[in-house]
């Protein structure tokens, strides 16, 4: 069965460049993104995870939890850390698993289930599918899956941008237009009563449709 938001994100046991890790008691209270790469040494991954160290900052202002996987060894990862930061001018600062025996790469359903043998001789074009993000919430439960290709390059603004919105939704209870960034208006979502929402927002609010009412974003 496919992994799908609303799931539960699978526990697994993994090595890491930090050590050894369970992935729910890493996780904690945090929030987790969990992005994978189907071999290192690989030019575009390369890019990927010097962008995700240089944004690391921004990730633990939300309480997100960065976490990397290759399907390659611990200490292939940490030879390929100097190529990342000669090319991207960071480092990865977070820890990235060493998915040798693809189980983790087979329990996302980024491999198939029935792929055999380890990562030794495999290609990244056998790896194809391993180019995942998944946003996994203080809850466990799955909040977003989204699959690249291997020549196109993660956009991680646009992670931040879905980690935002998800977060405001928690708080708030409101939803996000078309192309929403920060600092512009939002939609009341239905879980919010017309009643409720004139304590909450006494100006009012725009209503094109009535099933659409617009406020501006919450604060705090």
């Amino acid at each position: 069965m496919a992994l799908a938001i609303g799931d539960t994100a699978p526990d697994f046991e993994a090595e890491t460049t930090e050590g050894k890790i369970r992935f729910h008691e890493w996780l904690g209270n945090s929030w987790g993104i969990l992005f994978s790469h189907p071999k290192d040494f690989t030019p575009v991954c390369t890019t990927e995870l010097g962008t995700m160290a240089k944004l690391k900052p921004e990730f633990d202002k939300r309480n997100a939890k960065i976490i990397g996987l290759s399907v390659d060894p611990v200490d292939n990862h940490k030879k390929w850390s100097q190529d990342i930061k000669d090319v991207v001018g960071f480092a990865p600062n977070y820890p990235m698993i060493g998915d040798t025996d693809l189980k983790i790469s087979k329990l996302y359903g980024m491999l198939p289930a029935a792929t055999p043998g380890s990562s030794e001789g495999r290609t990244p074009a056998d790896n194809q599918t391993v180019r995942n993000v998944f946003i996994v919430g203080p809850d466990k439960k799955i909040k977003l899956i989204l699959v690249y290709p291997m020549t196109c390059g993660r956009n991680f603004d646009e992670i931040l941008r879905v980690l935002d919105s998800m977060q405001m939704n928690v708080k708030h209870r409101v939803a996000t237009p078309a192309n929403w960034k920060q600092g512009e208006d939002v939609i009341l979502t239905s879980a919010v009563t017309d009643d409720e929402a004139k304590k909450l927002y006494p100006q009012g609010w725009k209503a094109p449709k009535p099933y659409l009412r617009i406020v501006p974003q919450p604060r705090g």
